[in-house]
């Protein structure tokens, strides 16, 4: 129907709809915003990718380098192996290099003179699955023809002698060696801030410096740390009454354990890169390690045992007195074997 005002030769063109933008495309700028003011954002974008990937290479940089300055041992020659996982003969020595004398506690860290083994454990490694156990350092074994506490094959003879004492006496094949003294434990600890520890009672130890006075988790920094894992009378306060730890080095055994798993869950729960790389670069003045273990399979593992809960146990032993009237340790044959077998 002709309106009033149409005239009937004409018709009508409807105005053009705003063309879609396609899948993917950027938006057209917005027109009321001043094209001066999109020409400066574009320097900033540019510059945060670049950064962004600059920092993934600083870190790989950074940790090859660091990596590059510890000190490699050859010992591809005494390991054997092991045919079904990783092992890892992990090591702590007494050692003091490196450690400041003004450290909390230095007066039991300098205590004695001397390099040996404070803790001897084999770290086995299968997939994601991570498993330690721990070998008392008062074991009585054949060390290199004599009966010794195991711990003294490395005073005599160093890694390789003790490499070679846990495979031929234990049947254990080791694939790597990892060693650190005290002044990488401090630098580890140091790296992660504090790492938590509970514990069902308040306890002490004066010969250790240790302090825990309250039940419950504890924020132990580097000293007390330190101060934990080496103390052998471990004294708790229950009800009042001090009640010390009869079991000894065994009982020390079972508290570096919770210490690595502590330690374990730390750096998982670590999301810093820099953090975990300040913790590589703590340790490794003060580490040593075997000849065949590269950044590669070192990164592998970092990864793997980030948040890891590992299954601890501990060489099942008797107490033995020698002719000589030493207190000592020997294995526990049966009870040993079908864990032995775990980790062959």
């Amino acid at each position: 129907m002709e309106g009033p005002d149409l005239d009937p030769r004409s018709f009508h063109v409807p105005a053009a709809a705003p063309a879609a933008t396609p899948v993917g495309a950027a938006p057209a700028p917005d027109p009321r915003e001043p094209p001066s003011r999109r020409r400066r954002r574009w320097p900033w974008v540019v510059g945060a990718l670049v950064v962004l990937s600059l920092v993934p290479l600083y870190l790989a940089a950074s940790a090859w380098w660091t990596w590059a300055g510890v000190e490699k041992l050859e010992l591809s020659s005494v390991t054997s192996g092991s045919a079904t996982a990783t092992n890892y003969l992990v090591v702590g020595t007494d050692s003091r290099e490196g450690v400041d004398a003004g450290v909390e506690n230095a007066g039991v860290i300098f205590g004695s003179e001397g390099e040996r083994t404070d803790t001897i454990a084999v770290m086995r490694v299968d997939g994601d699955d991570v498993r330690l156990l721990a070998i008392p350092r008062d074991l009585w074994v054949p060390v290199d023809g004599t009966n010794r506490r195991i711990n003294s094959a490395f005073a005599v003879g160093g890694p390789e002698l003790l490499i070679r004492t846990v495979q031929d006496q234990l049947g254990i094949g080791i694939d790597h060696y990892l060693e650190v003294d005290f002044a990488g434990f401090l630098s580890l600890v140091d790296a992660l801030g504090t790492v938590s520890i509970d514990v069902p009672h308040p306890a002490f130890d004066p010969k250790s410096g240790l302090s825990l006075p309250v039940a419950g988790v504890n924020e132990l920094d580097s000293a007390q740390a330190l101060a934990y894992v080496r103390s052998r009378t471990y004294t708790e306060i229950v009800d009042g009454v001090e009640r010390r730890d009869p079991t000894a080095d065994l009982g020390r055994v079972t508290r570096q354990q919770a210490f690595l798993s502590a330690v374990f869950r730390e750096l998982g729960d670590t999301r810093n890169p820099f953090t975990l790389l300040d913790a590589l670069d703590g340790v490794a003045a003060n580490v040593r390690v075997d000849d065949d273990l590269g950044i590669t399979t070192v990164l592998r593992l970092g990864l793997t045992i980030r948040g890891a809960d590992p299954a601890t146990a501990t060489l099942p032993t008797t107490r033995f007195f020698t002719d000589g009237g030493a207190d000592v340790l020997l294995l526990d044959d049966a009870a040993a074997a079908p864990l032995l077998a775990e980790f062959a």
